[in-house]
């Protein structure tokens, strides 16, 4: 059989017996001389177990009671060649944040790098979304954030992917509300393999390469792998559907005021530089943006095993990763960093007066100066040891004892224009001193040297210990099966040391804070054979809760129930239910380093009965982490079945559906001070005050650092703020949604090979979103959700040959005022030729052809200021690639 044209069948959704039809994967990661799942189901009874333990439950040998999960094998990963771990995601429907798009991180401190998220249920700083490597935690990154970055694993080393769509805090604890996603490495290497994959494309090139070498003796084996990656990067102007101008189409002109030449505005009149024509003068800012940021990896993986004696082996793996990733600009709506605007009076030497005005208003751009665009940089480290003693202390009861050690080291640089410096050269009063925003070249080196010193810095150190033990075996045993029992404790501590500031680059005025919590959690499991008979069928059932007790946030117990019944060897039915929950990140709590006042010289946001003058009156927020924070809470619940018909013709073809439901609740948000009717929604009243006091201000902020005023005192000596605002992060809202996973494949083997094809995704149902307590829930399928996400596939293989093609598909939108967004659909080629090796010292060669976006689709347009929506993509992409092992 080929290996590879089973594209989709290589990600399928599986339960605790229909586990081994569709995925074999799971089987080739036994043991030599292991009994399977599949074996054990053969038998219908759970008296024998092979060692694998499976993601989500805590019992070896079996999949998790009731639950819906995918499984992404070697073979997969190795066709679908991705360049990183969250690339490879960015193929399950399921992880609905990054599914069919080209995984993009951010320019600034709020979103230097991807975090999956499966149901798309968010977390603010932290992951409703849990994220293990080889069923441990893994280190967190960021600086307002202390989730992992998947990326950190290059999908080289990867031996499975295994994605629970399902809560699991009564197995991991925080973080497991939309499901688990678990990262498993090759379990060992014996030889040399050496891969390189090059990309090209329109104004695109990539190049990956891996270096894997292991040695296996008898009891044991280690291997080293070596992986580094690299992009270009991808403007605006390089993509057609990237622009802002949707006049033609019947929508906004989202073009940006702030070019070279500048606009004028005297008397309420805008005259466009350099002739001082009537009009202003418009760029497409998106043309010097990147939409794809330069991006270079190293990432190193290592791992060793060995058998001490017969019930005891020792394993001891390792990661780091370096990362740099390069941004022009800081993204459509944010900018270019090289915005200029401000007020110009007849006291700057370079004033041009046109209707003999006093002064004007200017917008242009220091392009000329700087360039286009400021670059951004972001740098992320992590580096984790993993050691694990496994004792087998009797037939069937198993002991587990871990340690797990890690560090990230973050830094972000975003380079800006220093306002105050420039505000200060357009009310300069002499040539040396002055800015001249008609010819902006033609300034002062010496005050354009101070106006281009400014950046926003951030940085982070962030630490993990994991101390972990599990035992679990056979308790007791009935005529339908043997009772199994897990058990196990667990000791988590977590730091964050972070700064933040901005200012000039060599006098950064720095804002340090720190914050950590331990954890204490024991937890366990009971697998129960119900019955097993050949008329009745077979019915197990299972129980597992763990209790977290936080040095922080308090102690929170979580329990889950399933079922798996078979009333026949080819169906299974099956069902879950439990509660899950994520504690606040230590990036949100109270010692968050983006915890302050921020001060703003006007208050645009007035309440209905406002005097006109209140406009010109400071605003107040208190903004960033809160200390009085919950853990976000969900329940969960699912019904499933699944079909594997096993004779009548239909062997291969496996059909599995899903209803899934998930509440999710004490959501941590901040208030939404833009939306329409912000000052009439009564749940939003202990959060503002209007007219505050010096005392009401001091009540709330004293001890905040204060951004943009001496002081808050300071506030209340010549006037006094309009509006006082309670901004920091809160739980406050809520997501209700419901929907279906679905999935069918068939494969045949056919006397021109192995034939493959299959469908599989998500549909969504319902989703309603409540901004908080108290206020209208919102149906957000009536105005920006795709329904429905599906990967369809067809495959073929014969010999050393194999070939697929793939389709990515989002359903179109309403998006409510600005129109439909249609839908998005890429298709993706790929292709293997193996030539098999000597059997002196070369392994086989492998030739690899991908082509990304087959047909050089463009995500649909969306009148929005980057002019797109419902997906993102490089364009067509070529991949070339070789596999060499010895």
């Amino acid at each position: 059989m080929g290996k590879n044209a089973r594209l989709l069948g290589r990600i399928t959704s599986v339960s605790v017996y229909a586990l081994c039809a569709g995925a074999m994967a799971f089987a080739q990661d036994a043991d030599p001389g292991a009994e399977t799942v599949e074996e054990a189901d053969e038998t219908r009874t759970l008296e024998t177990v092979e060692v694998k333990a499976f993601t989500g439950t805590l019992i070896r040998g079996v999949a998790p009671t009731g639950t819906n999960t995918l499984s992404i094998d070697e073979d997969l990963i190795e066709a679908i060649a991705p360049a990183s771990s969250n690339d490879l995601l960015a193929n399950v429907p399921q992880v609905t944040n990054a599914f069919n798009t080209a995984p993009t991180p951010g320019a600034t401190i709020a979103n230097p790098y991807n975090r999956p998220n499966l149901r798309n249920l968010g977390a603010s700083g932290g992951a409703t979304t849990l994220v293990l490597l080889n069923g441990q935690r893994m280190v967190g990154t960021g600086v307002l954030q202390t989730s992992p970055d998947p990326s950190t694993i290059a999908p080289s080393v990867l031996g499975n992917v295994e994605i629970v769509l399902d809560g699991g805090s009564s197995i991991y604890g925080s973080d497991a509300i939309g499901g688990v996603i678990n990262f498993i490495p090759r379990s060992e290497v014996d030889g040399i393999e050496l891969s390189v994959r090059e990309g090209f494309g329109d104004e695109f090139d990539s190049t990956n390469a891996s270096v894997l070498a292991g040695q296996s003796w008898d009891g044991g084996n280690v291997y080293l792998a070596y992986n580094y990656n690299q992009h270009d990067d991808i403007f605006g102007r390089d993509r057609d559907y990237v622009f802002q101008d949707h006049t033609a189409r019947g929508g906004t002109d989202y073009r940006s005021v702030n070019c070279s030449p500048g606009t004028v505005i005297a008397n309420d009149i805008p005259f466009a530089l350099p002739t001082f024509t009537v009009g202003a003068n418009l760029c497409d800012e998106t043309d010097v943006l990147t939409i794809y940021p330069e991006q270079r990896d190293h990432r190193l993986f290592g791992k060793f095993t060995q058998d001490l004696s017969d019930t005891l082996t020792f394993e001891l793996s390792a990661y780091s990763s370096d990362r740099e990733t390069v941004h022009q600009g800081q993204g459509a709506g944010v900018g270019t960093g090289v915005r200029g605007q401000g007020m110009i009076t007849a006291a700057n030497p370079y004033f041009q007066s046109i209707f003999g005005e006093q002064s004007q208003t200017v917008t242009f751009s220091y392009e000329d100066v700087f360039g286009p665009a400021l670059e951004s940089s972001v740098d992320l480290s992590a580096w984790m040891v993993t050691p694990q003693l496994t004792w087998d202390f009797s037939e069937t009861w198993q002991l587990k004892l871990s340690a797990n050690y890690g560090r990230s080291d973050n830094v972000v640089r975003t380079n800006q224009i220093n306002a105050l410096a420039e505000a200060a050269a357009l009310a300069g009063t002499t040539p040396e001193t002055a800015l001249n925003p008609y010819n902006v070249s033609a300034t002062n080196p010496a005050v354009l040297a101070a106006i281009g010193d400014f950046q926003v810095y951030g940085d982070s150190e962030q630490e993990l210990l994991q101390l972990k033990s599990v035992a679990d075996g056979t308790l007791f045993s009935l005529p339908s099966g043997d009772v199994k029992l897990a058990v196990g404790a667990e000791f988590i501590e977590e730091k964050i040391d972070a700064s933040q500031g901005q200012g000039p680059r060599q006098a950064l005025e720095l804002f340090s804070a720190g914050s950590s919590r331990d954890i204490s959690s024991v937890f366990g499991e009971v697998l129960f054979p119900v019955f097993d008979s050949e008329t009745l069928g077979s019915l197990n059932a299972s129980v597992s809760a763990r209790y977290d007790s936080y040095s922080d946030v308090g102690d929170t117990t979580n329990p889950k129930i399933g079922f798996t019944y078979k009333p026949t060897a080819d169906v299974a039915i099956r069902g879950s239910w439990g509660t899950s929950f994520h504690a606040p990140s230590l990036a949100d709590t109270g010692n968050s380093v983006d915890t302050r006042i921020q001060v703003f010289p006007i208050s645009p946001f007035l309440a209905p009965g406002a005097a006109p003058t209140d406009y010109f009156r400071p605003t107040v927020a208190i903004a960033g982490g809160n200390p009085d924070l919950r853990p976000e809470e969900a329940e969960t619940y699912s019904l499933g079945m699944d079909w594997t018909p096993m004779s009548g013709g239909l062997e291969g073809l496996m059909v599995s559906l899903t209803y899934f439901n998930v509440e999710f609740t004490d959501q941590i948000a901040v208030l939404p001070v833009l939306e329409p009717g912000f000052f009439s929604i009564a749940a939003y009243e202990p959060f503002y005050t209007i007219n505050p006091t010096l005392a009401d201000a001091l009540a709330v902020g004293e001890g905040l650092r204060v951004e943009n005023a001496p002081s808050l005192e300071a506030l209340f000596f010549a006037t006094s703020p309009y509006l006082l605002v309670d901004v920091r992060r809160r739980n406050l809202g809520s997501v209700k949604t419901d929907g279906l996973d679905f999935g069918v494949s068939y494969t045949k083997d056919t006397n021109i090979g192995e034939l493959h094809g299959g469908v599989w995704g998500t549909y969504t149902l319902s989703r309603d979103i409540q901004a908080a307590p108290g206020t209208a829930s919102v149906d957000a399928l009536e105005f920006g959700v795709s329904r429905l996400q599906l990967v369809a596939d067809l495959g073929w293989s014969m010999g050393d040959f194999e070939a697929s093609l793939r389709a990515n598909h989002s359903a179109g939108f309403d998006a409510s005022e600005t129109g439909d967004v249609g839908s998005f659909t890429t298709v993706d080629l790929t292709g293997r030729w193996t030539l098999p090796g000597n059997d002196s010292w070369r392994g086989d060669t492998v030739l690899s052809l991908g082509v990304d976006n087959l047909l050089d689709e463009e995500p649909p347009y969306f009148d929005d200021i980057d002019g797109y929506a419902n997906g993102s993509t490089l364009g067509r992409v070529i991949y070339l690639g070789l596999k060499q092992t010895f």
